[in-house]
């Protein structure tokens, strides 16, 4: 096993989300090698930018059907959390299809978007990963497009229209917020997420 691996999609601050398993004592390795990932004990998928970008940067690099068939832990960051789902408005750019839906654009009604800075998580459903957080915890945001909340919904978030903050299917996690930016209740999340069952 090759531990917590982060992958490389060449489209996120890899470095930032590092450090910050780093913090909790926890080394993470970042690698674009399909064959290295698909053994990582969990895996995290970050992303900024566009869904179309990182759909492409996952397809050069082979990553598609490695994540698709990927059996362990796995936690969705951001435009990670995003590739996530079947298709996003955005460009309409078909995903990777682990979640089902559709990422839809941020409401403008609720003010400038992107949607950037701290806002609380209403909590949905208890989950190990939501060990220790508190409803109504800040956590940071910077996204244009978002998943609306359902069955997956772990905790969501209001800006406009609420959307999903946190979800899970099985083994599949996802976080539109970045919890390595999120100070001590997005170090908790991750420390959950080291600790979830395979």
């Amino acid at each position: 096993m090759a531990g917590i691996m982060i992958a490389d999609t060449g489209c996120a601050n890899l470095a930032s989300v590092r450090f910050a398993f780093d913090r909790l004592g926890a080394q993470a390795r970042i690698s674009n090698d399909p064959g290295v990932l698909q053994n990582a004990e969990r895996l995290i998928l970050p992303g900024v930018g566009a869904a179309s970008a990182g759909m492409a940067a996952l397809a050069a690099n082979g990553l598609q059907d490695m994540l698709r068939s990927y059996a362990r832990p796995l936690l969705g960051i951001c435009l990670g959390m995003q590739l996530l789902y079947q298709q996003s408005a955005e460009a309409k750019t078909k995903c990777l299809g682990l979640i089902t839906g559709t990422i839809e654009p941020v409401s403008q009604d609720a003010g400038p978007v992107p949607h950037m800075g701290w806002n609380t998580l209403d909590i949905k459903k208890q989950d190990p990963l939501l060990g220790g957080v508190k409803n109504g915890a800040y956590v940071y945001f910077v996204h244009s497009y978002a998943a609306k909340t359902d069955t997956q919904t772990l905790a969501s978030t209001n800006y406009g229209p609420p959307f999903s903050a946190i979800i899970r299917k099985d083994n599949i996690y996802g976080c539109q917020f970045h919890p390595e930016r999120s100070g001590p209740v997005g170090a908790q999340i991750l420390r959950n997420f080291l600790d979830v069952n395979p």
